[in-house]
């Protein structure tokens, strides 16, 4: 008798915990993970390309040197960050993350300004086979990005509902911070870059 007794208890528990959304924000919140677990990748993929785009340019484009070294620091920075599946949780980290691939990025975007003053750099078959794959790499980070945002924003919807919010805080489901809005405008948006009078003129030769 009391062992169906438990059994009916631990039905109606289940069954509760069900009807109070906990089962969706398990999945949600793993849906976050995996959307994380994307931008990362992307932004990997996106880092490895740094070094062979350098030095490519470089040798068409020797004395651009101020903008090999903030590609280079940028990249630096970026590999210097402890990020992890918690970082999710950190709105700190997360800021830091974001701001330190909008620093690469905007870096990037300036090194491919400057080959646009290198027209046999621009013919270089290595160059644009680098080039095309930054910039499907920079696609597909959008695409992750966007996905996990709006990943973030679901989850977030989800555990502020009556009555999920009640479950959510029985075991401890919080807010999870967000890509802001202002940097990811800067994010997408390419910088402006004023070479002046002083641009060495464009290498002669090739490497």
């Amino acid at each position: 008798m009391m062992k169906t007794l438990r059994v009916l208890v631990l039905l109606l528990i289940l069954g509760g915990l069900s009807g109070c959304g906990y089962n969706a924000m398990q999945r949600q919140d793993e849906a976050v993970k995996q959307a994380w677990s994307e931008v990362l990748n992307q932004y990997q993929r996106r880092a490895d390309l740094v070094p062979n785009l350098v030095n490519t340019v470089k040798g068409y484009a020797q004395h651009e040197e101020k903008v090999f070294v903030e590609v280079t620091n940028a990249r630096a920075k970026v590999g210097s960050l402890q990020v992890n599946a918690d970082t999710v949780n950190d709105p700190e980290k997360l800021k830091q993350f974001q701001a330190a691939q909008g620093e690469l990025g905007g870096a990037l975007s300036r090194l491919m300004v400057v080959s646009e003053n290198y027209p046999q750099l621009k013919a270089d078959g290595l160059f644009q086979n680098l080039q095309a794959q930054l910039e499907g790499t920079e696609n597909r980070v959008t695409v992750a990005r966007n996905r996990y945002i709006q990943s973030v924003a679901d989850y977030n919807s989800m555990i502020r509902t009556f009555p999920n919010n009640l479950t959510a805080k029985m075991f401890g489901y919080q807010i999870k911070p967000n890509f802001s809005v202002d940097n990811e405008k800067a994010i997408s948006t390419a910088p402006t870059v004023d070479f002046g009078t002083n641009t060495p003129a464009p290498a002669s030769s090739a490497h």
